[in-house]
Protein backbone atom coordinates (compact mmCIF):
# COMPACT_ATOMS: atom_id res chain seq x y z
CA UNK A 1 0.00 0.00 0.00
CA UNK A 2 1.32 3.44 -1.13
CA UNK A 3 -0.85 4.85 2.15
CA UNK A 4 -2.33 2.89 4.96
CA UNK A 5 -5.83 2.76 4.10
CA UNK A 6 -8.31 0.86 6.22
CA UNK A 7 -10.74 0.11 3.73
CA UNK A 8 -8.46 -0.91 0.90
CA UNK A 9 -6.61 -3.09 3.66
CA UNK A 10 -10.30 -4.84 4.18
CA UNK A 11 -10.75 -5.00 0.22
CA UNK A 12 -7.55 -6.96 -0.50
CA UNK A 13 -8.34 -9.16 1.67
CA UNK A 14 -11.52 -10.15 1.11
CA UNK A 15 -10.48 -10.52 -2.37
CA UNK A 16 -7.31 -13.14 -1.41
CA UNK A 17 -8.87 -15.24 0.93
CA UNK A 18 -10.41 -16.75 -2.39
CA UNK A 19 -7.57 -16.22 -4.89
CA UNK A 20 -5.10 -19.11 -5.79
CA UNK A 21 -1.74 -18.64 -4.16
CA UNK A 22 0.02 -16.09 -1.91
CA UNK A 23 -1.58 -12.63 -1.00
CA UNK A 24 0.75 -10.47 1.19
CA UNK A 25 -0.26 -6.74 2.11
CA UNK A 26 2.55 -4.86 3.07
CA UNK A 27 1.93 -1.35 5.03
CA UNK A 28 -1.30 -2.89 6.13
CA UNK A 29 -3.53 -0.99 8.41
CA UNK A 30 -3.89 -2.37 12.09
CA UNK A 31 -6.53 -1.32 13.35
CA UNK A 32 -8.73 -3.07 15.63
CA UNK A 33 -11.49 -3.96 12.89
CA UNK A 34 -8.84 -5.22 9.98
CA UNK A 35 -7.89 -7.68 12.88
CA UNK A 36 -11.76 -8.68 13.65
CA UNK A 37 -12.34 -8.86 9.85
CA UNK A 38 -9.33 -11.38 9.81
CA UNK A 39 -10.28 -13.12 12.77
CA UNK A 40 -14.40 -13.66 11.37
CA UNK A 41 -12.72 -14.81 8.37
CA UNK A 42 -10.57 -17.31 9.65
CA UNK A 43 -13.54 -18.81 11.78
CA UNK A 44 -15.30 -19.64 7.98
CA UNK A 45 -11.85 -21.10 6.78
CA UNK A 46 -9.84 -18.55 5.38
CA UNK A 47 -6.05 -18.28 6.08
CA UNK A 48 -5.20 -15.28 6.94
CA UNK A 49 -2.15 -14.26 8.93
CA UNK A 50 -0.52 -11.18 10.72
CA UNK A 51 -3.89 -9.05 11.33
CA UNK A 52 -2.63 -6.00 13.81
CA UNK A 53 0.83 -5.88 12.07
CA UNK A 54 2.10 -3.84 9.16
CA UNK A 55 2.25 -7.51 7.12
CA UNK A 56 -0.64 -9.23 6.95
CA UNK A 57 -0.49 -12.84 4.79
CA UNK A 58 -3.34 -14.44 3.08
CA UNK A 59 -3.30 -17.95 1.77
CA UNK A 60 -6.00 -18.70 -0.91
CA UNK A 61 -8.26 -21.39 0.60
CA UNK A 62 -11.33 -23.39 -1.74
CA UNK A 63 -14.23 -22.20 -0.11
CA UNK A 64 -15.02 -20.52 2.97
CA UNK A 65 -18.25 -22.29 5.34
CA UNK A 66 -20.97 -20.78 6.81
CA UNK A 67 -21.28 -22.23 10.05
CA UNK A 68 -19.30 -19.75 12.32
CA UNK A 69 -20.52 -17.75 15.33
CA UNK A 70 -18.39 -14.62 16.07
CA UNK A 71 -19.07 -11.38 18.49
CA UNK A 72 -18.16 -8.18 16.83
CA UNK A 73 -15.45 -6.35 18.53
CA UNK A 74 -16.63 -3.14 20.43
CA UNK A 75 -16.69 -0.04 18.30
CA UNK A 76 -13.86 1.90 19.42
CA UNK A 77 -15.50 5.09 17.55
CA UNK A 78 -18.56 4.99 19.20
CA UNK A 79 -16.48 4.92 22.47
CA UNK A 80 -14.41 7.86 21.87
CA UNK A 81 -17.66 9.91 20.42
CA UNK A 82 -19.43 9.31 23.52
CA UNK A 83 -16.06 9.80 25.91
CA UNK A 84 -15.46 13.76 23.87
CA UNK A 85 -19.31 14.31 24.18
CA UNK A 86 -18.82 13.76 28.36
CA UNK A 87 -16.63 16.82 27.97
CA UNK A 88 -17.90 18.44 25.22
CA UNK A 89 -21.39 18.78 27.64
CA UNK A 90 -19.54 19.15 30.45
CA UNK A 91 -20.97 15.79 32.31
CA UNK A 92 -19.55 12.43 33.62
CA UNK A 93 -20.47 9.30 31.53
CA UNK A 94 -19.40 5.67 32.39
CA UNK A 95 -19.14 3.77 28.99
CA UNK A 96 -19.35 -0.06 29.95
CA UNK A 97 -18.51 -3.08 26.84
CA UNK A 98 -15.49 -1.22 25.18
CA UNK A 99 -11.82 -2.38 25.00
CA UNK A 100 -9.86 0.60 26.69
CA UNK A 101 -6.45 -0.73 25.19
CA UNK A 102 -8.21 0.75 21.63
CA UNK A 103 -9.38 4.23 23.20
CA UNK A 104 -5.54 4.64 24.36
CA UNK A 105 -4.45 7.62 22.16
CA UNK A 106 -8.38 9.47 22.91
CA UNK A 107 -7.37 8.72 26.73
CA UNK A 108 -4.03 10.23 26.31
CA UNK A 109 -5.16 13.59 24.57
CA UNK A 110 -8.40 13.90 26.86
CA UNK A 111 -6.01 13.78 29.62
CA UNK A 112 -3.86 16.11 27.85
CA UNK A 113 -6.39 19.22 28.23
CA UNK A 114 -7.74 18.30 31.06
CA UNK A 115 -10.19 15.70 31.04
CA UNK A 116 -10.61 12.76 33.43
CA UNK A 117 -10.25 9.30 32.66
CA UNK A 118 -10.58 6.17 34.98
CA UNK A 119 -9.79 3.10 33.25
CA UNK A 120 -11.52 0.15 34.66
CA UNK A 121 -10.41 -2.79 31.66
CA UNK A 122 -13.85 -3.12 29.91
CA UNK A 123 -15.22 -0.08 30.96
CA UNK A 124 -13.81 3.79 30.72
CA UNK A 125 -15.25 7.02 32.91
CA UNK A 126 -14.70 10.23 31.69
CA UNK A 127 -15.92 13.50 33.63
CA UNK A 128 -15.59 17.03 33.18
CA UNK A 129 -13.83 19.08 35.92
CA UNK A 130 -12.70 22.18 34.24
CA UNK A 131 -12.57 23.86 30.85
CA UNK A 132 -10.29 21.96 28.60
CA UNK A 133 -7.01 23.25 27.63
CA UNK A 134 -5.69 24.21 24.44
CA UNK A 135 -4.08 21.42 22.57
CA UNK A 136 -2.33 20.21 18.90
CA UNK A 137 -3.74 17.06 17.59
CA UNK A 138 -2.53 15.50 14.20
CA UNK A 139 -4.40 12.52 13.25
CA UNK A 140 -2.76 8.84 12.36
CA UNK A 141 -3.08 5.90 11.37
CA UNK A 142 -3.77 3.78 14.02
CA UNK A 143 -2.39 3.54 17.07
CA UNK A 144 -2.45 7.34 16.72
CA UNK A 145 -5.09 9.32 17.07
CA UNK A 146 -8.15 8.57 14.49
CA UNK A 147 -9.66 10.97 11.97
CA UNK A 148 -13.00 9.08 12.65
CA UNK A 149 -12.66 11.33 16.33
CA UNK A 150 -11.43 14.28 15.22
CA UNK A 151 -14.50 16.15 14.52
CA UNK A 152 -15.25 15.12 17.99
CA UNK A 153 -11.92 16.37 19.14
CA UNK A 154 -12.78 19.84 17.63
CA UNK A 155 -15.94 20.28 19.40
CA UNK A 156 -14.20 20.13 22.16
CA UNK A 157 -11.63 22.46 21.80
CA UNK A 158 -13.83 25.18 19.66
CA UNK A 159 -14.57 26.14 23.60
CA UNK A 160 -11.41 25.23 24.82
CA UNK A 161 -8.95 27.66 26.57
CA UNK A 162 -6.64 29.33 24.18
CA UNK A 163 -5.89 28.52 20.74
CA UNK A 164 -6.06 24.82 19.50
CA UNK A 165 -4.52 23.43 16.06
CA UNK A 166 -5.78 20.05 14.50
CA UNK A 167 -3.45 18.51 11.39
CA UNK A 168 -5.26 15.66 9.07
CA UNK A 169 -3.65 13.61 7.61
CA UNK A 170 -5.95 11.23 6.72
CA UNK A 171 -8.89 12.29 4.57
CA UNK A 172 -8.29 15.66 3.30
CA UNK A 173 -12.23 16.56 3.40
CA UNK A 174 -12.76 15.66 7.32
CA UNK A 175 -13.04 19.60 8.11
CA UNK A 176 -16.09 20.31 6.24
CA UNK A 177 -17.79 20.41 9.93
CA UNK A 178 -15.82 23.29 10.84
CA UNK A 179 -18.26 26.26 8.53
CA UNK A 180 -21.19 24.79 10.27
CA UNK A 181 -19.70 24.57 14.09
CA UNK A 182 -18.73 28.33 12.92
CA UNK A 183 -22.76 29.30 12.31
CA UNK A 184 -22.46 28.04 15.98
CA UNK A 185 -20.64 30.75 17.11
CA UNK A 186 -16.79 28.60 16.99
CA UNK A 187 -13.98 30.37 15.82
CA UNK A 188 -12.42 27.88 13.21
CA UNK A 189 -10.14 28.57 10.13
CA UNK A 190 -9.80 25.72 8.35
CA UNK A 191 -7.65 25.68 5.39
CA UNK A 192 -5.63 22.63 3.79
CA UNK A 193 -4.89 20.16 5.85
CA UNK A 194 -5.03 22.08 9.14
CA UNK A 195 -7.63 23.95 11.59
CA UNK A 196 -6.93 26.67 14.05
CA UNK A 197 -9.47 26.40 16.99
CA UNK A 198 -9.82 29.29 18.99
CA UNK A 199 -11.66 28.65 22.11
CA UNK A 200 -14.97 30.37 22.45
CA UNK A 201 -16.84 30.83 25.65
CA UNK A 202 -19.92 28.95 24.45
CA UNK A 203 -21.49 27.69 21.54
CA UNK A 204 -25.10 28.69 20.25
CA UNK A 205 -28.13 27.05 18.44
CA UNK A 206 -28.29 27.09 14.87
CA UNK A 207 -29.41 25.08 11.71
CA UNK A 208 -26.59 22.54 10.60
CA UNK A 209 -26.04 20.25 7.86
CA UNK A 210 -24.24 16.79 8.32
CA UNK A 211 -21.32 16.61 5.27
CA UNK A 212 -20.62 13.50 6.79
CA UNK A 213 -20.78 10.57 9.37
CA UNK A 214 -18.35 11.91 11.67
CA UNK A 215 -19.48 15.55 11.26
CA UNK A 216 -23.31 14.53 11.94
CA UNK A 217 -21.95 13.15 15.57
CA UNK A 218 -19.72 16.17 15.72
CA UNK A 219 -23.18 18.54 15.46
CA UNK A 220 -25.38 16.21 17.81
CA UNK A 221 -22.43 16.83 20.55
CA UNK A 222 -22.13 20.46 19.45
CA UNK A 223 -26.06 20.95 20.06
CA UNK A 224 -26.18 19.12 23.13
CA UNK A 225 -23.38 21.38 24.79
CA UNK A 226 -24.69 25.21 23.38
CA UNK A 227 -27.28 27.07 24.42
CA UNK A 228 -30.61 27.33 22.53
CA UNK A 229 -31.74 24.78 19.85
CA UNK A 230 -29.96 23.28 17.44
CA UNK A 231 -31.48 21.20 14.34
CA UNK A 232 -29.23 19.21 12.52
CA UNK A 233 -30.05 17.70 9.18
CA UNK A 234 -28.78 15.35 6.99
CA UNK A 235 -29.58 12.73 9.34
CA UNK A 236 -28.83 9.87 6.79
CA UNK A 237 -24.92 10.25 7.27
CA UNK A 238 -24.96 9.65 10.66
CA UNK A 239 -27.51 6.68 10.68
CA UNK A 240 -24.30 5.26 8.86
CA UNK A 241 -22.46 4.71 11.78
CA UNK A 242 -24.77 4.89 15.41
CA UNK A 243 -27.49 2.78 15.69
CA UNK A 244 -30.13 4.91 17.15
CA UNK A 245 -27.94 7.55 18.21
CA UNK A 246 -30.86 10.43 19.44
CA UNK A 247 -32.07 7.14 22.28
CA UNK A 248 -28.41 6.54 24.02
CA UNK A 249 -27.97 10.38 24.37
CA UNK A 250 -31.29 10.69 25.51
CA UNK A 251 -31.32 8.00 27.92
CA UNK A 252 -27.88 10.03 29.63
CA UNK A 253 -29.82 13.41 29.71
CA UNK A 254 -29.89 14.42 26.49
CA UNK A 255 -32.86 17.00 25.32
CA UNK A 256 -32.88 15.63 21.95
CA UNK A 257 -35.91 14.03 19.78
CA UNK A 258 -35.87 12.81 16.11
CA UNK A 259 -38.31 14.87 13.83
CA UNK A 260 -40.04 13.48 10.42
CA UNK A 261 -40.47 16.74 8.10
Amino acid sequence: MDIVSVGATINVMLASVLAKGTTIIDNAAKEPHIVDVANFLNTMGADIRGAGTDVIKINGVEKLHGNATYSVVPDQIEAGTFMLAALASKGDLLIKNCITKHLESITAKILEIGGNVEDNGDSIRVWYSKRPNKATVKTLPYPGFPTDLQPQMGVVLSTANGTSIINESIWESRFQYTAELNKMGAKITAQGKSAIFEGVDELFGAPVYSTDLRAGAALIIAGISANGVTEVYNLEHIDRGYEHIEEKFRKIGANIQRVEE
